[in-house]
């Protein structure tokens, strides 16, 4: 089935429209001092006709840690590579998870910036990802997308007196074969960037 835009969608974020919808899925999540627990994870990528994206994500614990490791092979799949996966196969049951103790969520907007830098590919779009989360930190990551991939970095983390230690990270999303996959790599109290979190998830709407 061939894309069709967002209807009312701003041009200036039409190299993001394939973000836009409500998501759903599973993750893993695990990094020193936490112990590696698999989660269910809601997205919705929204907007309102402005040059911008408006992002919202919540994420509970819902799987014993011992069950994390299948998902985990999977989750943290390449993106940008199809692998193995087949597209036939009927969808991974996602378990009732109205209930479960929520781990994180994060709020905020995407923007793809009007200067186009001079060496980016011609496929390419700088982007940009600002994020608030609750744990009394903001972000703002820029990168690149294109061909259903997005790249991203840390460019600003600021924090709050007793806000979470969380220095720098990295955001990859990518499409494959109709899923959202996206792992985030995070530097933060007093440990190297390492892996921290990925997920795949469906589309649940439209």
């Amino acid at each position: 089935m061939p894309f069709v835009l967002p209807e009312g969608l701003a041009p200036e974020v039409y190299p993001l429209a394939w973000l836009v919808g409500r998501w759903r899925g599973e993750g893993v999540v695990g990094y020193p001092g936490v112990e590696e627990s698999a989660f269910t994870q809601e997205l919705e990528i929204t907007h309102d006709g402005g040059p911008y994206l408006a992002y919202r994500t919540t994420i509970r614990l819902v799987v014993a840690p011992d069950d994390a490791a299948a998902i985990a092979a999977d989750a943290t799949a390449d993106p940008g590579a199809s692998g193995d996966h087949d597209p036939d196969a009927p969808p991974q049951a996602v378990p009732d998870d109205a209930d479960a103790p929520v781990w994180t969520t994060e709020s905020g907007y995407w923007r793809v910036p009007p200067e186009r830098p001079a060496d980016l590919a011609p496929d390419q779009h700088p982007v940009e990802l600002l994020i608030a989360d609750p744990a009394g930190f903001v972000a703002v990551y820029v990168g690149t997308t294109g061909n259903g991939r997005v790249d991203l970095a840390s460019d600003l983390i600021a924090h709050t007196a007793t806000g979470a230690a969380v220095n720098a990270g990295k955001r990859l999303y990518g499409m494959v074969e109709g899923q959202l996959m996206w792992a985030h790599d995070i530097a933060a109290f007093g440990e190297p960037m390492q892996s921290y979190a990925s997920a795949r998830l469906s589309r649940v709407d439209g």
